[in-house]
């Protein structure tokens, strides 16, 4: 074939429809738009500005220099599972079926993305459908339907508050839905799922047969001294729950890309043979990183919870001040989710509010149905900077 008839082929047509064919970030959009603007203050994606504890970095060094870079256990170094078991029974007590959480039930992974890549695998193929409560962090709905699968969005409640409305899931069910996608505490509305919705959505998940895929990566970051429901609080040993675990949000570890898949243990060669297919493992000194982060992180923790909350409150008083600003406060996570009257278009606002305010926000049509006309903001960074932001918004708004 000649160069030139190289030169026009339709590429995209040769690739698979469902990768072809999934939608774009808009959050990813308006990074992009906004990138490398001077003086701009980026609270468009959800990571902070504070580095990790010193004793994360310092066992990832360590790691390296012990010459810890070849490759691992498919399953995570035992001593990293040790860690998220001791965790995990420290922070929720008694597993499923009482004593302590077993090492064997948790699986290292290139953060928590890549865990719900995985749990995507185990429980959808192609024409199976996922529910979804909806706003939603978009990439659940691109690693369902990358696989072949449909994302069923289901509108939360919003009773005076953010909610999960157990009778819209079950009335969204049909024989082809193999499971539920659920994020409490949620991004981007920061809503925690009560104990009560939590054990209704079990209910549900347990009389249609199906798989629960439970994000819970915010879990302590909460804003009331305690940790958020879990489905580990109302569960029994034989439920199908995956559960999705990171160490990015709590210990500002991001960009070290390691996180968690805590299932049953007898899944283990079949999870570990997707690590294997997918990324051939987590590398050790991140591994390393993760176990300082477990072990010594909780005075880091509880210092990011108090610094987000200064910041919540400056922001949430400012925007409220103005008279056009709707949400509901966030109980959890480090995102608000706000609408501003006259402003349908949020991708079109978000825009705005680069060129003209200089303040990056991701706009709410990227979170599916129910997102449209609102924006998130990220507060996880400096108070002061928050408050600067704050400013300049308010300032826009009244311009």
């Amino acid at each position: 074939m000649s160069a030139d008839l190289l030169s026009e082929r339709n590429w995209l047509a040769e690739i698979q429809s469902t990768v072809r064919e999934a939608a774009p970030s808009g959050i990813v959009e308006v990074f992009d738009y906004g990138r490398g603007r001077q003086g701009l203050i980026p609270l468009w994606v959800g990571e902070g500005d504070m580095p990790p504890p010193a004793a994360v970095s310092e066992a990832a060094k360590a790691s390296i220099d012990r010459g810890e870079t070849f490759y691992t256990a498919q399953g995570g170094i035992p001593a990293l599972r040790e860690a998220i078991a001791a965790y995990m029974t420290r922070v929720y007590g008694a597993a499923p079926g009482g004593g302590a959480f077993r090492p064997e039930s948790f699986f290292a992974t290139i953060g928590g993305m890549h865990a719900i890549e995985i749990a995507t695998r185990l429980t959808l193929g192609p024409g199976d459908e996922a529910l979804i409560p909806s706003p939603a962090w978009p990439n659940f709905v691109g690693a369902i339907e990358t696989s072949g699968a449909r994302a069923v969005p289901v509108p939360l409640g919003r009773r005076g508050r953010w909610s999960l409305d157990t009778e819209r899931l079950a009335a969204a069910v049909t024989p082809a839905t193999r499971a539920i996608f659920l994020n409490s505490p949620a991004n981007p509305t920061g809503f925690i799922a009560t104990r009560e919705e939590i054990a209704a959505t079990l209910d549900l998940a347990r009389r249609r047969g199906l798989w629960i895929v439970a994000d819970e990566i915010y879990g302590r970051l909460t804003y009331d001294g305690a940790r958020a429901p879990s489905f580990h609080d109302v569960m029994a040993p034989d439920d199908k729950i995956l559960f999705v675990q990171t160490l990015s949000k709590n210990w500002a570890m991001t960009g070290f890309r390691v996180g968690w898949l805590e299932a049953p243990a007898a899944l283990g060669p079949v999870i570990e043979n997707l690590v294997q297919f997918t990324s051939s493992g987590v590398p050790v000194f991140t591994q390393r990183a993760a176990i300082a982060a477990l072990d010594e992180g909780e005075a880091f923790l509880a210092a990011q919870i108090e610094r987000c909350r200064r910041s919540r409150d400056i922001l949430c008083e400012g925007l409220l001040a103005t008279g056009r600003v709707q949400f509901f406060e966030p109980e959890a996570a480090f995102y608000l989710f706000f609408a501003v009257d006259g402003f349908p278009d949020s991708r079109a606002l978000a825009l705005r509010l680069i060129d003209e305010a200089g303040v990056g926000a991701a706009p709410g049509s990227a979170f599916g149905p129910g997102g449209e006309g609102h924006l998130r903001l990220c507060f996880a960074r400096d108070p002061a900077q928050i408050a600067e932001a704050t400013r300049r918004i308010v300032r826009w708004l009244r311009g």
